[in-house]
């Protein structure tokens, strides 16, 4: 769900679990209340325009600020096939105009007016978020809206972005060891499924872009019936509604919109190796990726659960595989892992190594192993469990108090198939995992066929101290500015 930065506090905040805990029910009990097709709760207000736009409201008067995002649902994994890196060549291209705001000027203009603003393409959601004052809500909205259907592109413009994102792909990836890597691991992991495909595109099909697959997929994709439009701030629900519906409300809807048509992941049989030796590497490492499911595609309390495995598995320095390759065995440098939960179809546990000085490769993976066949047949303890449990739900204490994570927190979920009443549940549901479901999900989902194992090594004459680069928990998205 929220990326651990509060493990290393765990003992700490277990004294004061059940303050926080309490605070917590609080904040995300449901109140459900349907007045004109519109949902309530104590923390947010939902919305649903005849066009067919979902807005979702969260009220925060502590500073005279709002975040506005618009959460599109397409991304990398919806592109037509041989067009990888569309979704997020589009992304780049909305900042370059229409024909009441000329191209190039989105970003100056909420500069102007003391904003800022952004974009991230991901592989199932494209988002779009601004933070100004309040006062400065109706500018952002009404260009935010106007853009939706308006977009204009020149080809000069389609040709000098084009340039700007095969040079971001070759600084942030072909440059980069660890991320060539990963990308290899993640077309092995996803043999059928587009997740296998990365977010930035191929070099070779990024290269044939042109206007017309912009545009194609512009028309395609973007409109108010796709589209989820998040306000948190100093606002009121109704106000926002009114706002909504006099700038998105005024756009037609896109009748041919058929969902998302996606091929699936067949059943593996084997587990996949993927060596790369590269000059620019630092240690050795050892990264595995296993095949599991998502919040959003997991059976009922089984997400929660891999949740709580990760971080009792691999978050922080009192993680088991940290404890018993760094402080124990001392084969490892450093290690650690995360889970990676918000996606559309499917999810991905995650594990990494970075050797200590003069151990192999081979040592370093047969140290993974250990560890995950530790947690397979012995699952965790009770005292495990309620240190992380105690330390996540703290964490989403101290996260809700942030306006802009919020807003992030609410998109991701609905965007990718979530409702609000999932959203606000969740903190008893993960209150309900046991060391049971927790073993459960290990001996389910911690299976070696659905597996891909990544080994980055360095040439002999170029080994250093040096930690590899690229093996650090991702964000949940890949962020990328759309700005020139």
């Amino acid at each position: 769900m929220v990326m651990s930065i509060f493990d290393q506090l765990a003992g700490a905040l277990a004294s004061r679990a059940g303050l926080l805990i309490a605070c917590l029910s609080l904040a995300s009990m449901a109140v459900a209340v349907v007045v004109d097709g519109a949902y309530a709760s104590q923390r947010v207000s939902e919305f649903r325009l005849p066009n067919g736009l979902q807005l979702v409201v969260i009220p925060d008067h502590r500073a005279p600020v709002v975040t506005q995002m618009v959460w599109y649902r397409v991304g990398a994994a919806d592109e037509p096939r041989g067009s990888s890196g569309i979704a997020h060549f589009l992304e780049h291209l909305m900042f370059k105009g229409t024909d009441q705001i000329p191209p190039g000027q989105f970003s100056k203009i909420i500069a102007r007016n003391g904003g800022e603003d952004n974009a991230f393409t991901n592989h199932d959601v494209t988002a779009y978020f601004q933070r100004v004052a309040k006062d400065r809500l109706s500018t952002i909205m009404a260009m935010e809206a106007d853009r939706m259907a308006n977009l204009r592109l020149s080809e000069e413009d389609v040709a000098m972005e084009r340039n700007v994102i095969l040079e971001e792909r070759r600084s942030r990836v072909d440059n980069d060891p660890g991320s060539i890597l990963q990308e290899q691991m993640m077309a092995a992991l996803y043999e059928s499924h587009p997740y296998g495909i990365p977010i930035i595109g191929w070099e070779h099909e990024i290269s044939r872009l042109n206007r017309e697959d912009a545009l194609l997929f512009y028309k395609r994709f973007y409109a108010p019936n796709n589209a989820l439009l998040i306000v948190a701030g100093d606002v009121e629900p109704e106000a926002v509604r009114k706002l909504a519906e006099d700038t998105f409300g005024k756009l037609a809807p896109n009748p041919s919109l058929n969902g998302r048509l996606r091929p699936q992941e067949p059943e593996h049989y084997a587990p996949v190796k993927v060596e790369l030796t590269d000059p620019r590497a630092g240690r050795t490492t050892v990264q595995r990726y296993y095949l599991a499911p998502s919040y959003a595609s997991a059976q009922p309390g089984e997400a929660e659960a891999l949740d709580l495995l990760m971080r009792i598995a691999a978050s922080g320095p009192v993680s088991r595989l940290y404890k018993r390759m760094v402080i124990e065995a001392k084969t490892a440098a450093s290690a650690g892992g995360w889970y990676s939960d918000s996606g559309l179809d499917a999810g991905r546990i995650a594990l990494y190594a970075i050797a200590a000085e003069g151990v192999s490769a081979e040592a370093l993976d047969r140290a993974v192993d250990g560890v995950v066949a530790e947690l397979r047949e012995g699952g965790v303890t009770e005292p495990e469990l309620d240190r992380a449990r105690s330390a996540y739900l703290a964490e989403f204490v101290y996260t809700s108090d942030s306006q802009s994570r919020m807003a992030r927190h609410y998109g991701w979920r609905l965007a990718t198939g979530m409702s609000v009443e999932d959203v606000e549940a969740w903190p008893e549901r993960l209150k309900k995992v046991t060391v049971e479901d927790i073993h459960k999900v290990a001996q389910k989902y911690l299976v070696e066929k659905n597996s891909v194992t990544g080994i980055l090594v360095p040439t002999p004459e170029h080994t250093t101290g040096m930690e590899a680069p690229g093996i650090d928990e991702p964000p949940a998205h890949a962020p990328s500015s759309g700005k020139s």
